[in-house]
């Protein structure tokens, strides 16, 4: 005989109370043990294709561990110092390419830019605050990401779980499977199987979408001579996930660096908006059909409300787990409106009425 429901129900709010004050408390000491999670299923796909493939277990853990240590010691020594001086040069520079903005908006459109227009105050206070606070919080995004994901988080834990568990992975699954409540098995394997499919499409398929789309923009833009190019790409690349977010965002900001920087030369200007049409035509026409699916059921408001709270609710440890709570929210609301829907509540006696008068004849 099943539990009450309203013991059901006061049992899974208690442990979901536990988790977030855990999760609040906790945060920066299971912050290496999420980052190691996220990591390990984001590399599972591979190691069971690699034992498909002949290899045990553990030779394809090593293996995949000794390639993402490698690109990650590649990375961080040789793009991130770029990225951030980058970023810093760009938060200087802001002032100048206003001015420079100011200057030919009173070349053309001098009715707009009088002594006493409110455009040309906002531009020069704006490039004030930019230039007093932009490199301000760069350097305190770096500083704040260096106190809490520290050089023995990011050189030994890290790897370290993200090693053990994805060596583990099946088995831990295979565990925890063993141990769902025998009367919900079915339903719980459905919700799980359901989360398991989103996440994989939007975390391993949208995130190798956004970390080709970032390097193609930023190798590109580079190529080309545009100043700050790394950091437009990465900017482009990071809010991909939000459809035609990231290659708006990346195109105008791109475009609007090259209209300074190359005005006059319309063929480099071309060159620019040329990148940011190539790469969305590559992303919609091969890299998301192939990589994330047709629909993965995360709505771009609803990720951008799930990062918002979870990211003031706990900080940067809650962005970490705000995509797969906002999937897995989505995936049991869906559930439970699909059970609904088939219910008395939804359908109404009138329906089953129907179906017993036809039934009778």
């Amino acid at each position: 005989m099943a539990l009450p429901v309203q013991t059901q129900v006061k049992f899974w709010s208690i442990t979901i109370a536990v988790l977030a004050f855990a999760l609040w408390y906790l945060g920066d000491v299971i912050m290496p043990f999420i980052l190691g999670g996220a990591i390990a299923y984001f590399l599972d796909p591979v190691a069971d294709r690699l034992e498909a493939a002949g290899l045990s277990r553990v030779a394809a853990t090593v293996i995949i561990s000794f390639f993402a240590i490698l690109c990650f010691v590649i990375a961080f020594l040789m793009v991130v110092p770029t990225l951030v001086s980058q970023a810093i040069a760009l938060a200087d520079a802001a002032p100048a390419l206003l001015k420079q903005l100011e200057v030919f908006l009173t070349e053309n459109i001098p009715s707009l830019m009088d002594e006493s227009s409110t455009l040309r105050q906002s531009l020069a206070s704006l490039g004030q605050a930019i230039k007093e606070r932009g490199g301000e919080l760069v350097g305190t995004i770096v500083s704040s990401a260096m106190g809490v994901i520290n050089v023995v988080v990011l050189l030994i834990v890290t790897p370290v779980v993200a090693f053990y568990l994805l060596l583990d992975w099946d088995r831990m699954v295979a565990k925890i499977d063993g141990l769902l409540p025998l009367d919900h098995r079915p339903a719980v394997r459905q919700i799980a199987s359901d989360i398991d499919r989103t996440l994989a499409s939007f975390i391993r398929g949208q995130g190798t979408v956004c970390l080709v789309l970032g390097t193609y923009y930023a190798v590109a833009l580079m190529v080309i001579g545009l100043q700050f190019g790394m950091v437009v790409g990465f900017i482009a690349g990071l809010i991909t996930f939000i459809p035609y977010v990231g290659a708006i965002v990346g195109g105008t900001l791109a475009i609007g660096l090259g209209l300074f920087q190359f005005w006059g030369d319309w063929w480099q200007l071309g060159a620019v908006a040329g990148i940011f049409v190539l790469g969305q035509f590559f992303e919609g026409n091969i890299l998301t059909p192939k990589l994330v699916g047709s629909s993965v059921g995360l709505h771009p408001v609803w990720l951008l409300l799930a990062l918002s709270v979870f990211g003031s609710l706990f900080g940067f440890v809650g962005m970490l787990v705000a995509v797969p709570v906002a999937a897995s929210m989505g995936v049991v609301a869906r559930f439970f409106i699909g059970k609904y829907q088939d219910g008395l509540l939804y359908k109404g006696l009138s329906t089953q009425e129907a179906g017993d008068e036809s039934d009778a004849e």
